[in-house]
């Protein structure tokens, strides 16, 4: 499905920037066992920079696990192995140009048109008994002919007279039925009719009040995630120069290794978060979308 999809692309972006974690902590460890050996920083340092080193190879791991399980998932929905299964982002790698999705009328939902087709089906039970006790008029006739060898005048033919059809008639009439005796019967049917017509037209409006209410709802997280989207940049190039200039005050002997970790760590989830909101809008456009019963829209800006 299009959620699995998404669910996907976002592990694998969050295993992009784990793994980009791994190779700054990995430049530092290197950098720190060379000022270790060399007596210009503690050993601590380097113990603590090991320690940060592992715990960015975990996260990588665990952003790994993710995105093998979302990718399991979706191979057991379409029925192939989750090696088989490679996505492209695309577009969802960035912005969508609209950020929103069209406005659709809650009577073109599918579930709205099925509860309409129901009251549409009532009210034409209703309109057949309606009918069913008028009278019916039925036009009747009817043509037929005999053989006879015997003439009028009472003479007889040969021995094949009569074999053939030489004498016609022909009736015409009418019948009337009127269900006299199944009035009470046809009014009980109506009267559940008028029931089941009543039910019917209160299952379409709580529908159709369900749609708005889902349509509003999934509309009130786009607009979050649109939020949250345009503020994450700031939180990325925020991190990135705190990274630069607390490695900056390290190695003047200016700060300490655990603010440098902290600035790691603080620059990876920086960019884990990013992309998650980048994606973010797009699962919210596929929400409207779905809550709306048209994914054409959404489509059609993923295919752009």
């Amino acid at each position: 499905s299009a959620d699995l999809f998404l669910t996907i692309a976002a592990a694998q972006q969050t295993v992009v920037a784990a793994r980009a974690g791994v190779e700054r902590a990995q430049v530092l460890d290197q950098v720190l066992e060379t000022l270790v050996k060399n007596e210009l920083r503690p050993g601590a340092d380097a113990s603590r920079s090991r320690a940060e080193l592992a715990l960015a190879q975990t996260e990588q791991i665990q952003a790994e696990q993710a995105r093998d399980v979302a990718r399991a998932a979706l191979a057991a929905l379409l029925g192939v192995a989750p090696e088989t299964i490679v996505i492209e982002p695309g577009a969802l790698l960035s912005l969508p140009a609209g950020q929103d999705v069209p406005a659709t009328a809650p009577a073109q939902h599918p579930l709205a048109m099925a509860a309409e087709a129901a009251v549409s089906e009532v009210k034409a039970r209703e309109k057949a008994l309606d009918r069913s006790y008028v009278p019916r008029v039925y036009l009747q006739g009817a043509s037929f002919a005999r053989g006879t060898g015997i003439g009028p005048d009472g003479r007889t033919g040969g021995a094949v007279s009569g074999l053939a059809p030489n004498t016609q008639n022909w009736a015409l009439g009418a019948s009337v039925t009127f269900p006299a005796f199944d009035w009470f019967s046809i009014r009980a049917k109506k009267e559940i009719e008028v029931h089941n017509e009543r039910s019917a037209a209160a299952g379409y409006q709580q529908t159709v009040q369900d749609v708005n209410g889902q349509v509003a709802k999934a509309r009130a997280i786009l607009e979050g995630a649109r939020r949250v989207a345009q503020n994450t940049p700031v939180f990325v190039q925020a991190s990135r120069d705190a990274q630069v200039q607390a490695t900056a005050r390290y190695r003047a002997g200016l700060a300490s290794i655990a603010e440098v970790a902290e600035a790691q760590r603080l620059l990876t989830q920086s960019e884990i978060d990013n992309a998650l909101a980048q994606l973010g809008v797009w699962r919210a456009m596929l929400g409207v979308a779905a809550a709306q019963g048209d994914l054409t829209p959404f489509l059609a800006a993923v295919g752009k």
